[in-house]
């Protein structure tokens, strides 16, 4: 059968006026709301086609918008990614002072509910909607193939629907009808494992029925069977691990490890797999895995955009914009210290000043927090900016800001976001931030997130529109960048987690070592040679290249909780009412202990800044007052005249130079790494001139009370499984609350739905 190019922003009464021809005249004002067809449609190709696109256009993730009730976190500083090593900031899930509630105060997020009168914008209207489209296209016309070809859409679809509740909620309602919204429609909550049976059931249905459709050329884009079976080992996965499976059932891994293993045969027989060339360096591969504008063999689960810039058809990938700094007309995102100082190091061992994951073997080499970028994993490079990183676009900053650096229209752009203050009190002053070099100014980050850029080392044509006079302040924002859901690595690192959990460590570490191969490691050298000791270590080694590799995806924090790593499980007996059954009886009691992982629960995430050294003066607020120039000028004015040090004029210590070079050594040349060349004399340069110029500042991270005492994550034992909305209790009066959250029903009673059945 001829398969059809997938198209976003989709109307259906496009797709009705196309068949005009053929249904009556009535069909067209029969349906003001496109979302209540007449069945009529399913009769007909195109129209079946327009309904599965607006499926697409509705439950697709996002790389625009945090994560909400519809779209899971996508690895912006939103409320989930805070709540983990990736960003500081108190996300609502660690907030110590602000405990979450259903029906007063701090109200806890909704992802089950939304709004009850509009079909768009309910969970269970996206629900309602898929099954519209099983029954019509089922009960329609068209040919056996055609039928298969639409329904595996459709059935992946509402498993992705019921994954993304069932992760917060355990149990919900399984609705497989095409329901009405009426008052008198009660529903209730399954338990959890017939949710994951249901969940794998729609997911095999739909590999079967898509069979080997393979999503290229015009269909790149749509959901494959690799797609399904992708996401149904992420779904056992989470059925196994220790927030729904505190006994540590053994059959549950075993049973995963099985499925998982049969399933990655029709992954492979696809085309799928590690993006990968012949021409890696430095880790460019793994950087340039997230800008393929054509099939991508690492993209299981993806989303397209667009360069449009008006019109329904618009659909643009914003992500670049978020992440490059202010001077090449971005916003920037600053990661947390804390995960940058857990990247392995280039022997792929963990940094020995980390205190967690301790149970894995540290690196030889020594970390100094002065130079993050010495000796780390490939990744490092693209996955953070520094002062002194190159990072490469293609267009004219200075069309926006004529301060702006040019660098060649882009082409050999190099952050400098080193920062200086106005006085000598703020230097030390951890709350106070500086002024960044290179027209940076107030709106610097000490570092940046750089996960996922459109590189222009990397891609020569950038997926971003060409910038203009017309478009000086847009930048990068009109971008197709797709934005990959659930990739290959993904795959391997499920596979590997229910390796590790069935026993099979060896195994674990050969999916371990295939992606630090591509990401840039020597066979035999991934540092990964004792991980396979003991269950423990292996677990936390899969755990720790999770991440690594999935960093600024939004999955850490799914990660966390399946793993209940905020508190290793021991505060369930804080919840009212808690059953006896919830208590962790799996992994000695504690999964933290067990894996020597330093709960997070107690601990902060400071940020950094790299400030000039003292003696190198102060600066105001304008690029021209930049101390660092005038510093590198000043010194070679003096070697110039051959002034010797203690010779130094007294105009020149009273304008704040209070500390010359005792040799005048001190490099006047800005110095870069360049990750398309060797790194190694590279990063010995770099470190000099930071040894003469930077030194790390602390900056504050999470917050301060009004005392100016710093605050400490608390992960409450009752976030691990959320509790209903109140505007679905609300709604149905029928629906049990969980356990540990207040029943609005009940007067607000303690729930007594148990999410652990």
């Amino acid at each position: 059968m001829q398969y059809k190019k997938l198209t976003y922003k989709v109307s259906l009464s496009v797709a009705c006026l196309a068949l005009a021809a053929s249904c009556d005249d009535s069909f067209l004002t029969e349906k003001k709301n496109y979302d209540n067809v007449n069945g009529d449609i399913y009769n007909y190709y195109e129209g079946a086609l327009g309904r599965i696109d607006d499926l697409y256009s509705w439950c697709l993730p996002t790389a625009v918008s945090g994560d909400t009730w519809n779209y899971p976190s996508n690895g912006s500083s939103d409320n989930q990614s805070k709540s983990t090593e990736e960003y500081s900031g108190f996300g609502s899930f660690v907030d110590p002072d602000a405990e979450m509630f259903i029906m007063s105060g701090n109200i806890a997020p909704d992802y089950f509910h939304n709004q009850s009168n509009n079909i768009q914008a309910s969970v269970w209207g996206r629900i309602r909607n898929i099954n519209d489209v099983i029954k019509g296209v089922t009960e329609g016309s068209l040919s056996d193939d055609e039928k298969k070809w639409f329904l595996g859409q459709a059935h992946f679809f509402r498993a992705w629907c019921y994954y993304l509740m069932v992760k917060w909620y355990g149990g919900v309602p399984i609705i497989t009808t095409v329901e009405e919204p009426l008052e008198e429609s009660h529903y209730t909550r399954a338990t959890t494992e017939e949710c994951i049976n249901f969940i794998v059931s729609d997911l095999n249905l739909a590999a079967e029925e898509l069979g080997t459709f393979e999503a290229v050329g015009d269909n790149w884009g749509r959901v494959t069977a690799g797609t399904a079976l992708a996401l149904k080992g992420r779904v056992l996965l989470l059925w196994a691990s220790p927030i729904f499976n505190r006994a540590n059932d053994q059959s549950r891994w075993t049973n995963a490890y099985t499925e998982m293993l049969n399933d990655l045969q029709t992954i492979n027989s696809l085309g799928y797999g590690l993006y990968q060339t012949s021409t890696n360096v430095n880790g460019s591969d793994f950087a340039a895995t997230f800008s393929q504008s054509t099939f991508n063999p690492e993209a299981l689960f993806v989303t397209l955009y667009n360069t449009i810039q008006s019109g329904d058809t618009q659909k643009n990938n914003t992500w670049e914009r978020s992440i490059r700094p202010k001077n090449t007309s971005g916003s920037g995102l600053a990661p947390s210290a804390m995960l940058v100082d857990l990247f392995p190091m280039s022997d792929g061992k963990i940094p020995a000043s980390t205190g967690t994951y301790t149970l894995l073997s540290t690196s030889d080499s020594a970390y100094n927090k002065e130079y993050p970028f010495m000796n780390r994993d490939p990744r490092f490079y693209r996955t953070f900016g520094f002062p002194g990183a190159r990072w490469a676009f293609d267009g004219d900053a200075t069309l926006a800001d004529a301060d702006n650096p040019s660098y060649d229209k882009g082409h050999n752009y190099v952050l400098w976001n080193y920062c200086w203050y106005e006085n000598n009190d703020d230097r030390a002053n951890v709350q106070k931030s500086g002024y960044f070099g290179d027209n940076l100014l107030a709106n610097g980050k000490g570092m940046y997130v750089r996960k996922r850029t459109d590189d222009y080392d990397v891609n020569t044509s950038p997926l971003y529109a060409n910038w203009s006079a017309s478009s000086t302040v847009s930048g990068f924002v009109y971008s197709a960048a797709p934005y990959i859901e659930l990739r290959y690595a993904e795959v391997l690192l499920n596979l590997a987690e229910v390796c590790a959990g069935a026993g099979n460590l060896d195994e674990a570490a050969s999916y371990l070592k295939q992606i630090r191969q591509r990401a840039g490691y020597a066979a035999g050298a991934e540092g990964l040679d004792e991980i396979t000791s003991s269950q423990q270590k292996c677990m936390s080694a899969v755990l720790y290249e999770r991440m690594i590799e999935l960093a600024y995806e939004g999955k850490r924090f799914d990660d966390m909780r399946r793993w209940l790593l905020f508190d290793g499980g021991a505060n369930f007996s804080e919840i009212e009412d808690c059953p006896d059954s919830w208590k962790l009886t799996g992994w000695d009691g504690n999964t933290c202990t067990w894996l020597g992982f330093k709960q997070f629960n107690g601990q902060r995430r400071e940020n950094m800044e790299f400030r000039l050294r003292d003696g190198l003066g102060n600066g105001s607020t304008t690029k021209g007052s930049d101390p660092l120039i005038k510093f590198m000028n000043l010194v070679d004015t003096l070697r110039a005249h051959g002034i010797a040090p203690d010779e130094m004029p007294d105009e020149l210590a009273d304008a704040g130079y209070s500390e010359m070079p005792g040799d005048l050594d001190y490099m006047t040349d800005f110095v870069s790494m360049d990750f398309t060349q060797s790194l190694t004399s590279q990063q010995e340069t770099l470190k000099e001139f930071y040894e003469q110029y930077f030194v790390r500042k602390l900056k504050k991270g999470d917050a301060y009370d009004s005392n100016n005492t710093p605050k400490y994550m608390h992960y409450f034992a009752k976030y691990y499984l959320l509790g209903l909305p109140q505007g679905a209790l609300t709604s149905d009066s029928g629906l049990e609350q969980t356990i540990g959250w207040e029943d609005s029903n009940n007067g607000g009673a303690n729930g007594t739905f148990d999410p652990l059945k």
